[in-house]
């Protein structure tokens, strides 16, 4: 069964600490709901260990990620592929922009997916409802980092300005 998705969100942060905080897999890990493991395996890849529920069905989804067609700090790729056993499985990408405004960077995304097996049972509108709840979830998570990140950096920036 497939599915699209797209979306926008104005994020509190420059482009460039956006663009960081994409590619630090640290920072996802704490934005991705269910996330037991995300490591870095190469400049460009990244091997994840992601906890689901959909309707009844549970599982862990065990899987790698690629960044491909980057153009730093204004777009990239995003797509992987994972197995949840008899539960399934999922297999997407999404297509990432980032542009400056004058409130910080708008992030649009466009995402593809397919899942097969007990998850595919669930239904469209079932599977639309989480898909659109974790990437809600994401993007205010998502948020906060910016947030945080901008704050810390006038922070840092403040003290070097500080006399001495």
């Amino acid at each position: 069964m497939a599915f699209t998705m797209t979306g926008e969100i104005t994020l509190p942060a420059d482009r460039m600490t956006v663009w960081a905080k994409l590619n630090d897999p640290e920072v996802l890990k704490r934005c991705i709901a269910g996330v037991q493991a995300m490591e870095q395996t190469s400049d460009n890849t990244f091997a994840a260990s992601i906890k689901m529920k959909i309707g009844p069905v549970s599982a862990t989804f065990k899987g790698n990620v690629e960044l491909s067609n980057i153009d730093a700090p204004n777009s990239y790729r995003i797509s992987g592929a994972g197995e949840g056993g008899v539960a399934g499985f999922a297999k997407g990408g999404a297509d990432v922009t980032l542009t400056e405004t004058d409130d910080g960077t708008l992030l649009r995304y466009d995402v593809q997916a397919t899942v097969g097996g007990k998850i595919a049972q669930m239904g469209a509108r079932l599977i639309d409802g989480v898909a659109k709840k974790t990437a809600d979830g994401f993007f205010a998570k998502f948020a906060s980092e910016c947030a945080a990140g901008d704050a810390a950096a006038a922070e840092v920036g403040d003290t070097v300005a500080a006399p001495a």
